[in-house]
């Protein structure tokens, strides 16, 4: 091997390029974050062939001073931090100080700026990929900066046979614009592509215009199936949508995460968000939101990757925990009749996406949960029924014996029906008959609803099952001949400090030497399953996130069976009072949107689709 020598400034940039510069996108990242951190409140990108020919961007941020401009163009040179302080409480998106010396030594990079709101007289500086002494020139240009940068990876050909496509890049560009709009409501983004107009948002200062935003950016679809979500505890605070279950996606393309406003991905997250949808989502499936949490800065660390995707919280289990316990309480909310949302229908009869809480006039993105259509109308909204709707049966609502039977055994007295059609109609409506031995029909405020019948009773059961394991406790047997299973010894350490979680859940584990666990007492609903393999699988998920729902999980779904051959099965035929009493549970019912498997129970035909069917009003 060659001697130990110094490598030159320039090679030094372009090995620090291959670390924050992997594509265009990463250059537009790298810059729209400068300029936010600067002030801007107005940004504009234009880029050529996905970026790889030109990137412009340009803000009306506070702009720089001329003697600046070689100082930023320089390496670790920053205005963000100066001590160890500062960076262990960093509130910029940017700190590092090494982005456009990165950018400039694998692009042709042109900088200018102009501090003075007095002045059209600014300063350029130009990079051009080499070692050499950025001279500085006057230009002109308002109070702000603009970055081009032209022909992206020039000099390191390598590195631009691995760009993709045209297209491809500038999905992956375009994706980074989204991301920062979602993150920085006050600030204003136009993007354009080869000279043609893709993105123009304005500032959203008010609630309406955040939901607007976020409509625009994730789809008018989303903000009409999420739930808007608020939570707070000590210094945590956790805000912004999520998808209800039945809103899933293929893959997980829809999904922001920010934390104090920076974009992340972070596998702590991930876990407390799919064991929040882990009772609703269906197998297969991803859950698509935008959420935002903020806490102290001193509180997360930042600086453990050169691109700032991932974070270090210092307390990951109470993040974790925290994160989960916010979206299992705001998904198992959600149900029909919550009382006072009402959603805002366009001329066209489709939703606008934006939901008034009746009694605050505050504007939320909470439909009225019309679970299975995008398109349906609201429910719950307190409406009164349309001439001609629904009367109520003359049948007694109160049940018989046989009823009950019929209906299961876990099921409690119905509450009488309205007996007139001037009190409130209940968001379910009332049962009109039933089809296929299948589904309710039923009629509600504004049109018709259908039930799956049996997959709505698998909820109502398997969540009283739920209820009456939580009120009584885990009931725990011990084993004849205590089970040993051999781990690490880190393992050991694990299980000793979480003793009392395993006692919880009606697991006794004790160890047995350095790197053996006994295992002497398994909940009695896990007695024909694998207890060894769930305790390892515990043990890792301990290791890594600091918690597990394995224990509960695993029960739960035995919980999910023993209510799937539980309730009421197809071409079971039920009376007016039985489908009455099926519908007013769902509608007391957490997560009643969706069976246990994460199949949706009911869907909503509004009086306006049904009078597109029938081409009424033409």
């Amino acid at each position: 091997m060659a001697r130990i020598h110094c490598l030159s400034p320039r090679l030094a940039n372009q090995i620090a390029a291959g670390e924050v510069v992997e594509r265009p996108a990463s250059v537009v990242k790298e810059v729209l974050e400068n300029a936010v951190d600067a002030g801007a409140t107005r940004i504009d990108v234009d880029v050529e062939e996905g970026g790889v020919k030109l990137i412009r961007i340009r803000d009306n941020g506070q702009g720089m001073e001329p003697e600046d401009l070689p100082l930023a163009l320089a390496r670790h040179a920053t205005s963000k931090i100066s001590s160890l302080e500062d960076l262990e409480r960093v509130g910029s998106l940017g700190f590092r100080g090494e982005a456009l010396a990165s950018i400039g030594s694998v692009s042709r990079l042109t900088l200018t700026s102009n501090h003075r709101d007095d002045s059209s007289e600014g300063s350029s500086a130009l990079c051009e990929g080499r070692d050499m002494e950025v001279t500085v020139k006057p230009a002109p240009h308002p109070r702000g900066t603009t970055v081009e940068v032209r022909d992206l990876f020039f000099n390191t050909p390598a590195r631009r046979k691995f760009l993709r496509t045209e297209k491809t890049e500038f999905n992956h560009l375009e994706e980074v614009v989204k991301r920062l709009a979602l993150s920085r409501f006050d600030v204003g983004f136009s993007l354009r592509h080869n000279g043609r107009g893709i993105h123009s948002l304005r500032a959203a200062d008010s609630t309406a215009e955040r939901q607007r935003r976020v409509a625009t950016v994730c789809g008018p679809a989303f903000m009409e199936q999420a739930v808007y979500v608020e939570h707070e505890r000590g210094a945590l605070r956790l805000w912004g949508w999520v998808g209800l279950p039945t809103f899933s996606r293929s893959q997980a393309d829809l999904q922001y995460f920010f934390v104090n406003g920076r974009v992340i991905r972070d596998k702590l997250v991930a876990h407390a968000v799919k064991q929040a949808y882990r009772d609703v989502l269906y197998h297969g499936r991803h859950p698509a939101f935008v959420l935002y949490l903020e806490l102290d800065p001193a509180l997360v660390d930042v600086n453990v990757h050169p691109t700032k995707h991932e974070v270090r919280f210092r307390d990951g289990r109470e993040v974790h925990n925290f994160i989960f316990s916010s979206l299992h309480k705001a998904l198992a909310d959600v149900r029909p009749g919550q009382p006072g949302v009402e959603v805002p229908v366009s001329e066209d009869g489709a939703r606008t996406g934006e939901t008034v809480d009746l009694q605050t006039g505050e504007i939320r993105s909470q439909p009225a949960l019309a679970w299975g259509s995008p398109g349906a109308a609201p429910l719950g909204s307190g409406r009164a029924m349309p001439a001609g709707g629904y009367s109520a049966p003359a049948v007694s609502p109160a049940r018989t014996a046989e009823q009950v039977r019929a209906y299961g055994q876990l099921h409690p007295p119905a509450a009488p029906l309205p007996e007139s059609e001037a009190e409130e109609v209940p968001p379910l409506g009332y049962a009109l008959a039933q089809l296929k031995g299948i589904y309710i029909l039923s009629e509600n405020a504004h049109g018709l609803v259908l039930v799956d019948m049996h997959a709505a009773h698998e909820r109502i059961t398997y969540e009283r099952l739920k209820q009456a394991r939580d009120a009584e406790g885990i009931r725990s047997q011990p084993l004849l001949v205590p089970q040993a299973v051999a781990v690490s010894s880190r393992e050991v350490t694990l299980a000793q400090e979480h003793a009392g979680l395993f006692e919880r859940l009606g697991l006794q584990v004790d160890s047995a030497g350095e790197e053996s666990l006994l295992i002497r007492q398994i909940p009695v609903a896990l007695r024909d399953s694998n207890v060894e393999q769930l305790l390892r699988d515990v043990l890792s998920d301990l290791a890594e996130y600091g918690s597990s729902d394995r224990i509960e999980a695993h029960m739960d779904e035995i919980l999910s069976t023993m209510a799937c051959h539980g309730s009421v099965r197809a071409n079971r035929r039920l009376t007016i009072p039985e489908m009455n009493a099926l519908l007013r549970d769902m509608e007391e019912t957490e997560r009643a949107g969706q069976c246990n498997h994460g199949r949706p129970t009911w869907t909503q035909l509004g009086l306006d689709e049904l009078d597109r069917l029938f081409l009424r009003g033409r």
